[in-house]
């Protein structure tokens, strides 16, 4: 029996146009008043709109006052990322139950009471850390993290010619690259990119996270989300990067200007829900090391939570399984893995207990690839990767754009009689171009100029000397 969630999943793809046999897509206004600018969630003005059980609110002030000996009521409202009023309800129960007691305080309130654990509580805390020893902002919902994906979906992108274009002005494709893409883009369907090594492919995914950062608006993140009395992590710095500048470092009760900024956002009664972060939508690479492992939930058995995988934390965003083929874990397992969220558009976690739930699975997925795909993959896969693209070796006059395009990077002096003697020595004896070449050779040029403390210039001499180094047979 399907779970709520898949339900709620089911519903609202029910609402959207099939790939096959559907009607036209609504106008691209339409799609753009719906899908660009996804609001942000908006901050519980209760502990009951927080999605938060009473014990769970209790046992994060608990374990902050453990940490810390003793804290502000407004301090512990900013670490949990909750406002003051529904933290107040964990306060008054800790109180009453003896667990925390006030040492110090104005007259505003418990706000600026200042409290400690009782002996008491210093005893709940730590079987609340035997529990689980996530301390951190309050998590979210599943629920409400699943209803915000469905808002930011990648699908709803305005796409066109002009603004791809712009995206990608400072690489150099070949023409035609971007008629394929654009499509790509506006299904918010898998894409297959394949060809040989260093013609730009990974330019490609980072083109695309660009295009999105731009076009795409900007989308919202939680730090955590919990189920199944489980909690698991989201936010990632290393991968997402934030644009709402409310990190809220630092003690609010310094007296400066900033902190009674974030105190006044604390206390005010429709802000935004800060357990949620803006980000700029993700770009996530991953490459030969992608196990199946990585996939699953990561449990953290000594502290008792949860991890995203990768392609969770990717939602919104770019997802790009480089060198695909080249994994440890074999094709045909890792594609199997892929086959229903690419088809159903969600994915199932599995916890420790065995219990399952599902999540969304909702970004621009690329397989990019240098190995023969007939060798990868089957024709069932192949049938739900709907946009195939190969990226073939540049001919020269494109070669000579990216050179130069190269040149002006480092600011070397173009010479056209270096890139022909690369075609007359290498290129034109069999030898396929690459559209990485230019960048390789001219860092080996620049090496050996500082070496040789000469001024960096991209002479006949020096280029034979790199691609002598760069071409050798080993």
């Amino acid at each position: 029996m399907l779970d709520v969630y898949t339900q709620l999943f089911q519903a609202a793809y029910r609402e959207q146009p099939v790939a096959v046999g559907a009607a036209a897509p609504p106008p691209r206004s339409t799609r753009a008043e719906v899908r660009v600018a996804p609001q942000p969630p908006q901050a519980p003005e209760t502990l009951a709109n927080s999605g938060l059980s009473l014990m769970q609110v209790c046992d994060l002030i608990l374990k902050q006052l453990y940490l810390q000996g003793a804290a502000l009521g407004i301090d512990l409202a900013r670490q949990s990322r909750l406002p003051f009023n529904v933290i107040d309800e964990g306060l008054v129960f800790l109180k009453d139950e003896k667990c925390i007691e006030v040492s110090a305080g104005d007259l505003i309130g418990r706000v600026s009471y200042r409290f400690n654990l009782t002996d008491l509580g210093r005893s709940r805390a730590r079987e609340a850390f035997e529990q689980c020893r996530y301390v951190g902002p309050a998590p979210v919902p599943l629920e409400d993290y699943v209803r915000q994906c469905m808002q930011q979906t990648v699908t709803g992108t305005v796409c066109d010619p002009d603004s791809l274009m712009t995206a990608f002005k400072e690489f150099i494709i070949r023409p035609g690259v971007l008629d394929e893409l654009g499509p790509a883009v506006c299904s918010g369907k898998s894409i297959f990119v394949y060809g040989p090594p260093g013609n730009g492919k990974t330019v490609i995914a980072k083109g695309l996270g660009r295009f999105l950062n731009t076009n795409g608006g900007e989308i919202f993140v939680p730090y955590a989300i919990h189920s199944e009395n489980s909690i698991v992590t989201i936010f990632d710095p290393t991968i997402h990067t934030a644009t709402d500048n409310d990190d809220l470092v630092g003690t609010l009760m310094q007296g400066d200007t900033q902190a009674a900024g974030e105190r006044s956002r604390l206390l005010q009664t429709n802000p935004p829900d800060l357990r949620w972060r803006r980000i700029r939508r993700p770009v996530v690479i991953t490459g030969g090391e992608l196990t199946l492992d990585m996939l699953d939930l990561r449990y953290n058995t000594s502290a008792n939570f949860y991890q995203a995988p990768l392609h969770i934390k990717a939602n919104g965003g770019v997802f790009l399984i480089d060198d695909f083929g080249r994994q440890i874990v074999s094709p045909r397992d890792l594609l199997n893995r892929w086959i229903l969220p690419l088809e159903e558009r969600i994915d199932y976690m599995t916890l420790s207990t065995g219990k399952k739930f599902s999540v969304p699975f909702e970004q621009l997925i690329i397989f990019s690839t240098n190995l023969d795909p007939r060798e990868l993959v089957d024709e069932a896969f192949l049938r739900r990767i709907r946009h195939k693209i190969a990226i073939g070796t540049p001919d020269r006059d494109l070669y000579t754009e990216i050179f130069q395009l190269a040149c002006r990077q480092r600011g070397i002096p173009f010479n056209a009689d270096a890139l022909n003697y690369l075609y007359s020595a290498y290129y034109d004896k069999g030898k396929p171009p690459r559209s990485s070449d230019p960048r390789d050779l001219l860092e080996i040029v620049q090496s050996i100029c500082r070496f040789r403390n000469q001024e960096v210039a991209l002479t006949e001499n020096l280029i034979a000397d790199a691609a002598l180094k760069f071409f050798c047979t080993i």
